[in-house]
């Protein structure tokens, strides 16, 4: 299975986001636009992982969720990857939020369970549009204008398989719920088998 741990904007961030990208679809035909219910933030990205290690994974992953809190985040900025480049090939929004120590602590899991995670910085973000070829991303931010400002509390964390080329593209595989602040909660114990 190709896997990755995600955390799903609501409703409400989907819709003042997409309204921003409506108007932005006219003047970038040229982009492949990803759809709004295939948005999602990406805190880690396991790959192919093979069935039977699935269910272990599944619960180291837990036991790290286990009693954490659901983080406040929001709409942070526009980017593209790659970043500081003249020409870019993914065109995203970025999120903001104390998420760092959540994801240090998945990739230990999953690493301690046999999964091999690549080292590469996390960058927060909602995947917009796609370029192929790559393409200048000069106007880019200036043609969405201001993020939206809203914000959201991300109280579910998904492991989702991916499923290239399917009409259901992703495929939740399990759901953690996070306690809001005040919640029972425990400190959470990672990197254990």
């Amino acid at each position: 299975m190709r896997l990755f741990v995600a955390l799903w904007p609501p409703p409400e961030v989907i819709d003042a986001l997409e309204e921003t990208v409506r108007r932005t679809r006219r003047h970038s035909p040229e982009l492949r636009w990803t759809r709004s219910e295939e948005w999602h933030l990406t805190l880690l990205f396991l790959g192919e992982v093979v069935d039977e290690r699935v269910p272990r994974l599944a619960d180291a992953l837990g036991e790290c969720l286990h009693g954490r809190p659901a983080p406040d985040l929001t709409l942070d900025g526009w980017g593209t990857f790659p970043r500081n480049s003249g020409s870019a090939s993914v065109f995203w929004a970025g999120v903001g939020g104390p998420l760092d120590g959540l994801v240090h602590d998945l990739t230990t899991a999953a690493r301690t369970n046999d999964v091999p995670v690549a080292s590469r910085p996390f960058v927060p973000h909602l995947t917009l549009a796609r370029a192929r070829p790559p393409r200048s991303p000069a106007g880019f931010p200036h043609t969405l204008g201001e993020p939206p400002r809203v914000g959201w509390r991300a109280d579910r964390v998904d492991l989702v398989e991916s499923r290239p080329g399917r009409a259901d593209r992703y495929r939740t595989v399990r759901t953690w719920r996070l306690p809001w602040e005040g919640e029972s909660q425990r400190a959470p114990e990672c990197g254990t088998s």
